[in-house]
């Protein structure tokens, strides 16, 4: 055996104990999309909304956009909409001129899952202001943002620069009580884009109900 197969198989043997290891952990190599970087051009995508008009992200170029992944059965995104947090927020921001897009990820015969029609009679009823909301249910543009958990909010400034991903706040929980001692990392972070400075906190851990993909 050549001095080349042995140091081969050597390294085959480590990759291999590596991957044990790992997944052991919980821990598990996979072939998905890389998450997109905070500080490079936002991935681009098109999708179609409640409506069933399609939508670019090319299309408010020169617009600061807002991207929330939503599960209108998620206690996590409950919170923050029985307190009226998210509406809100929402409302703040398409008053300044940002595109506020809510996007639902979950599959067919998944927590979450809703046609159009359902999705605006949830808006309606919930006194939600988004500029639109996508329907995702084959998960092409949550899996290109690498979206994780319901909610998970992201922030594109007017170049189509991604310069937030992560929580709303900073306390993982589905109490509305916690709302107001958190730091409200996703609100910090539109400011600091809306006045052109650079985002503090541009990477942090989303939390809520994990995104119901199609298995």
């Amino acid at each position: 055996m050549s001095s080349f197969s042995v140091v081969s198989r050597r390294a085959m043997l480590r990759t291999t104990a590596l991957a044990a290891v790992l997944l052991g952990s919980g821990m598990a190599f996979t072939s998905a999309t890389a998450a997109p970087a905070v500080g490079q051009p936002a991935p681009a995508f098109t999708a179609v909304d409640s409506k069933g008009q399609q939508h670019k992200l090319s299309d408010y170029q020169g617009k600061v956009v807002v991207l929330e992944w939503t599960n209108h059965d998620c206690p996590y995104v409950k919170k923050h909409y029985s307190s009226a947090n998210m509406q809100g927020l929402q409302k703040q921001a398409t008053d300044a001129g940002v595109v506020w897009l809510s996007v639902i990820s979950s599959a067919p015969g998944e927590q979450g899952h809703v046609d159009g029609k359902k999705a605006d009679e949830l808006t309606a009823s919930r006194k939600a202001a988004p500029s639109t909301i996508l329907l995702d249910p084959q998960g092409t543009l949550g899996k290109a943002y690498d979206a994780r958990t319901t909610p998970h909010m992201y922030v594109i400034d007017a170049k189509g620069v991604l310069r937030y991903a992560g929580g709303i706040d900073s306390i993982a929980s589905p109490r509305v009580e916690d709302i107001q001692k958190a730091d409200p990392l996703f609100k910090t972070a539109l400011e600091s884009v809306l006045k052109g400075e650079s985002v503090a906190q541009a990477v942090t851990r989303p939390y809520g109900c994990s995104v119901k993909y199609a298995s």
